[in-house]
């Protein structure tokens, strides 16, 4: 007769949509998921500021305080997906201080804050993973660091903002203006109130910044990569582009030079018929190029509550896959 190993216990900080959506992938695939990892993941603790209408919770234990769940001695990982700087990192460090995995979604974190998160981690022998950080539903992260291990990254590059390329799309498409087309973005929900982040770059630095880490070793340098935004970019702008035979679209590019890594993001000219090109809408893509497979493109849905949670829960499996490992193989070098 088999051993039953007792199941994994999860605590979700954070149940907005990306929370719901993860929760409701867990119950939906609960199956599927205990298949393959050779244990239940059960949602045992939930952190939320209001009831999400999306999700029946059932009997799972629900609080107001985050830090109830960070110190749970109930829980073995903890999904954090409050974002922003603070809280956020002094509830990571105390689930990780608690000997709790860290599962989290939040790019401004591990982008700026990251590498003391990371040494913390390897000091208590656990794992943060962040796949859910950077383009959404799109496994780029398990793409550098496992379909792609016997490369030597030469360049990345992506269009990791699906606002950004929102915008772009529309005002190519219909010749619209930038302030008219972010407008309908934030009624549609992609774009925020205060839309900075996504039109100035930042959103997209901050994944560039952890894709370059990943790609090629190097710790994580927010402050190193040049960010241009889109704001200045002009429906006259992508009809000249489109006049001549190319495209703006809102790059994130990082790559070898002799004088070290290169990180930028900024408006690109790309000719038509690249299949980056004719990445549109609220789609991202990321295209990788290592010196033994050469060229390789991942494109998929770049935000959105089950895209986002099919990398969440991925990034769940690979921690319940690996408990009994030496997390410090997961970290960074």
């Amino acid at each position: 007769m088999g051993i039953t190993l007792k199941p994994v216990r999860v605590g979700i900080c954070g149940f907005g949509t990306v929370g719901g959506g993860t929760f409701n992938v867990l119950q939906r695939n609960c199956e599927e998921i205990t298949r393959r990892t050779g244990r239940a993941i059960v949602v045992e603790h939930i952190a939320q500021r209001r009831p999400n209408v999306n999700c029946d919770t059932g009997n799972t234990a629900i609080t107001d305080d985050i830090f109830a769940v960070a110190n749970n001695p109930d829980i073995d990982v903890l999904v954090e997906l409050i974002g922003g700087h603070e809280p956020a990192k002094e509830l990571v460090l105390t689930a990780i201080r608690n000997g709790k995995h860290v599962v989290t979604a939040n790019k401004a974190l591990i982008a700026e804050h990251g590498n003391e998160i990371f040494e913390a981690a390897r000091k208590y022998n656990v794992v943060v993973a962040y796949e859910a950080a950077i383009a959404g539903g799109i496994p780029i992260v398990k793409a550098l660091r496992e379909g792609l291990a016997a490369n030597s990254i030469n360049w990345l590059a992506g269009i990791i903002n699906g606002t950004g390329n929102f915008i772009l799309t529309e005002m190519r498409d219909k010749g619209r203006a930038f302030a008219d087309v972010l407008k309908e973005a934030q009624e549609l929900g992609y774009a925020e109130a205060d839309p900075t982040f996504d039109v100035e770059g930042i959103d997209a630095a901050h994944k560039l910044t952890i894709l370059s880490s990943v790609a090629f070793g190097i710790p994580l340098q927010f402050d190193q990569c040049y960010t241009e935004g889109i704001s200045k970019v002009s429906a006259e702008d992508v009809a000249n582009a489109e006049s001549l035979g190319y495209r703006i679209k809102h790059l994130g590019l990082t790559r070898r030079t002799e004088a070290g890594i290169e990180l930028r993001v900024h408006p690109t000219l790309i000719p038509e018929k690249r299949l980056i090109a004719n990445v549109h809408g609220v789609m991202n893509a990321v295209l990788v190029d290592g010196n033994a497979v050469g060229p390789t493109m991942y494109y998929g849905a770049g935000a959105g509550a089950e895209p986002t949670a099919s990398s969440i829960v991925a990034d769940l499996v690979d921690v319940v896959r690996d408990m009994a490992v030496d997390q410090n193989v997961r970290m960074p070098s």
